[in-house]
């Protein structure tokens, strides 16, 4: 006897499609089958004509609680992912009060959320200028990587220079846990920005001058040189264009343990979005050339970036006012996460011809891999977690404001349309979400920790 058997569908590896049956018992994966064979089970779904995916693993999501919820929350945001094909975020540490930095801090986050979850969620550590002694106490905690910035930041939260990230490395090389970042030069920004202060009136062209890609480019090729002196595990997030995605190949080949994550707004938008429609494709790194978006996926396609993620960073209409606040003054973000599936296979698979697998490389065994929680998510395997979106890759979908379940509801995917996307999705068994509508209690969710291997607690 079996809990759930998914009949009929065509499941979507990272190597091929293929039809099958599987078996949930317990919440995990306990079977897959080829052949029509009848399992005893308390439920049956029938996927007959969609396709089954691996829950999607959103890497990169900001949902602001405890302390910044006006903008988001987990009420909100993970019902946002759960409408998605979402069913494990991993939420990073700023826009937090007090930013997760330290044993406590982490204590204070999991209290706050952990009613409130409606999918599953991993927690990045936050890494600043004076909490490299924390670290360890962070990691023990179960953070999946940590994050640092090296552009300016805001809200509590503090950039690190090369000399303060070399010792932070020295200290946590033995670990083998993943350090990310935001790869922007300090110094080339705060210059530029200086420059413009007594501007009158800043247009979008002076913001693109200020986050030039050198600026990138320099941050990324700092973070691989360290990394390859110390032997470190290093994540370069949101990365915007090819040049950047070429270092992260060049040290890939050469023995560097780094991976790399871009966002579809990378994909997909330019920075004429961001000149002609405003302040809602405002972000950091900023938007690039269209022809720069279009080779970013060569290096989707071969591996070089194995993960996607939404880098969901929401804000109220107030702080996206360009006429209240300027060009300069109005948030930097863009929210995507309730959207990142159906926009990623329809960028992927239904405008470029790209195999459905690609999105399971990228939204799935990508992520997984990269914050050390493959074998329980990232996959539909036997002893993973039951974790599934079932697809109808003929269902059309738009976003507007009424669908969208963010508690603020603007996007720069406003408008967006295409067909293909979830129906179902399935966490640890149960269905919790099924044609747009959440189907479990909040507080479902639960916190996935990276566990320590049999390695790194023996060393």
């Amino acid at each position: 006897m079996v809990d759930l058997m998914i009949k009929n569908g065509m499941i979507v590896s990272k190597e091929s499609i293929y039809p099958g049956n599987i078996a949930v018992r317990n919440g995990i994966v306990c079977g897959i089958y080829s052949d029509k064979s009848e399992l005893e089970a308390t439920a049956t779904l029938d996927a007959q004509g969609m396709l089954i995916f691996p829950g999607v693993i959103d890497c990169h999501v900001h949902l602001n609680e405890p302390g910044y919820t006006w903008r988001e929350d987990y009420y909100h945001g993970t019902k946002a992912a759960a409408i998605g094909g979402t069913t494990t975020v991993i939420d990073m540490p700023l826009q937090n009060t007090p930013p997760l930095t330290d044993k406590a801090s982490f204590e204070a986050k999991e209290k706050a959320v952990s009613a409130n979850a409606f999918v599953d969620y991993c927690l990045w550590g936050g890494m600043i200028d004076n909490n490299i002694e924390k670290l360890e106490e962070l990691r023990e905690c179960g953070v999946v990587a940590f994050k640092a910035f090296l552009s300016p930041v805001s809200e509590g939260y503090t950039s690190m220079d090369t000399g303060l990230i070399n010792e932070a490395f020295e200290k946590m090389k033995t670990h083998h846990v993943r350090m990310g970042f935001h790869c922007e030069d300090y110094s080339i920004i705060a210059k530029r920005e200086a420059k413009l202060k007594n501007k009158n009136s800043c247009t979008w062209e002076d913001y693109l001058y200020t986050r030039p890609l050198v600026a990138e480019i320099i941050a990324t090729q700092n973070i691989v040189s360290l990394a390859k002196a110390a032997k470190m595990k290093v994540h370069i997030c949101h990365v915007s264009h090819p040049d950047v995605a070429q270092i992260i190949e060049r040290a890939q080949l050469e023995g560097v343990d780094v991976t790399g994550e871009t966002c579809p707004h990378y994909l997909m938008f330019s920075e004429d979005d961001l000149i002609e429609k405003g302040s809602l494709f405002k972000c950091a790194p900023p938007l690039r050339s269209k022809e720069n978006a279009n080779q970013l996926w060569e290096y989707l396609e071969r591996g070089v970036i194995s993960c996607v993620g939404s880098d969901h960073s929401p804000s109220t209409s107030d702080e996206k006012n360009e006429t209240e606040r300027g060009v300069m003054g109005v948030w930097g973000g863009i929210s995507g996460m309730q959207h990142l599936l159906p926009i990623m296979y329809r960028e992927a698979v239904v405008r470029r011809g790209f195999s459905p697998s690609l999105i399971t490389k990228v939204l799935c065994e990508g992520p997984a891999k990269a914050f050390g929680i493959y074998g329980k998510k990232g996959d539909i395997a036997l002893g993973f977690d039951a974790d599934f979106v079932i697809f109808d890759p003929k269902k059309p979908w738009q976003v507007t404001e009424e669908s969208l379940m963010y508690k603020n509801r603007l996007t720069a995917f406003l408008g967006q349309e295409g067909i293909g996307c979830p129906v179902k999705t399935i966490l640890r068994g149960q269905v919790v979400m099924e044609n747009d509508q959440v189907r479990i209690e909040q507080g479902y969710g639960k916190l996935i920790r990276r566990e320590l291997s049999i390695a790194e607690a023996t060393r």
